[in-house]
């Protein structure tokens, strides 16, 4: 008969056992701490009239004045159906993309040419934010880019401005940003589809399942807590719409849907230096994060087996 030993190993003697693996969590360990928890304690700025003479504790206390400018602003309205508009479209468009490229590659018999596909969908994301808007201008140049020759050559119409048209923005950004993220997105799915029960498929053949059948019966449900999992993450995201792309991307033609929480941010607290009214947003962008993925974790909780909590 097995026999356990549920004797406690001594805290000395875990540490001694696995130092290797507590070695290798030291540079994450450092990245977040730096990088994120470190960081926090500027969110103190939100709270004072910042004066940089003065240091962030020597700055008189405003308490929540700075809120109330934000939720003042004549922009604030503007700002905040931009970036949720931008962050729901994103979600929505770019989501399902990496599943269904998941799924497919995985139907690819040929082990050779499977890698060969996804090497070549991983390529786009390590290409800079620059160059990527740097190719979109150049492509939609109304005088040289590609698109408006064959765009006027077909309809015979003249070139579309498509970079300084407001109702182009939010489509390009969204297109560009499942183009370059969709190969790398697609690999935790990819990872999770490797660990599927292959007698399930066996099984599923042996009464008479099609290749169409199985991914709807056995592969989508397998993977299903996965696409939970990133799905709650990705609406803890969806109000941190990058500022970058659309800095480079967005001019004042097309402010009226581009303008986001993060882009107001960087012009308001770091080219005006107010940055306690940046601070300040910038909180209560991050606060509506939180209140997105807490809601969005209980209601996969309530109505699944999976959450992150």
């Amino acid at each position: 008969m097995l026999t356990v030993n549920k004797s406690k190993i001594p805290l000395k003697k875990l540490i001694y056992r696995d130092r290797h693996l507590l070695v290798m969590c030291i540079p994450m360990f450092l990245f977040f701490l730096i990088f994120a928890y470190l960081p926090m304690a500027g969110l103190f700025l939100a709270f004072v009239d910042f004066k940089p003479a003065l240091g962030i504790t020597g700055s008189p206390f405003v308490g929540l004045d700075n809120f109330i400018q934000v939720f003042r602003n004549p922009f604030f309205p503007r700002l905040l159906r931009n970036t949720f508009l931008t962050g729901l479209y994103t979600l929505v468009w770019s989501f399902p993309f990496p599943i269904m490229f998941a799924l497919a590659v995985n139907e690819i018999r040929s082990k050779k040419f499977q890698k060969i596909v996804q090497t070549i969908s991983y390529m786009p994301y390590f290409i800079s934010v620059v160059v990527i808007v740097g190719l979109l201008s150049n492509f939609l140049s109304p005088t040289t880019g590609v698109i408006n020759e064959l765009y006027s050559m077909i309809t015979g119409k003249d070139a579309i401005s498509f970079m300084t048209e407001p109702k182009y923005f939010r489509f390009l950004y969204v297109a560009s940003n499942i183009w370059q993220t969709f190969g790398w997105n697609s690999i935790i799915y990819l990872a999770a589809l490797a660990g599927v029960d292959i007698a399930l498929y066996e099984s599923a053949r042996v009464d008479g399942a099609n290749r169409f059948k199985q991914v709807i019966h056995i592969t989508l449900p397998s993977i299903m807590p996965t696409i939970i999992i990133m799905l709650v993450l990705n609406m803890g995201n969806i109000m941190s719409v990058g500022f970058e792309k659309i800095i480079l991307m967005y001019s004042p033609s097309t402010y009226e849907v581009a303008d986001v929480i993060s882009t107001y941010t960087f012009r308001r607290g770091i080219v005006q230096a107010d940055y306690s009214f940046g601070t300040a947003i910038g909180m209560f962008n991050s606060v509506i994060n939180m209140v997105f993925i807490v809601g969005a974790n209980w209601f996969s909780r309530k109505f699944s087996e999976t959450s992150l909590w």
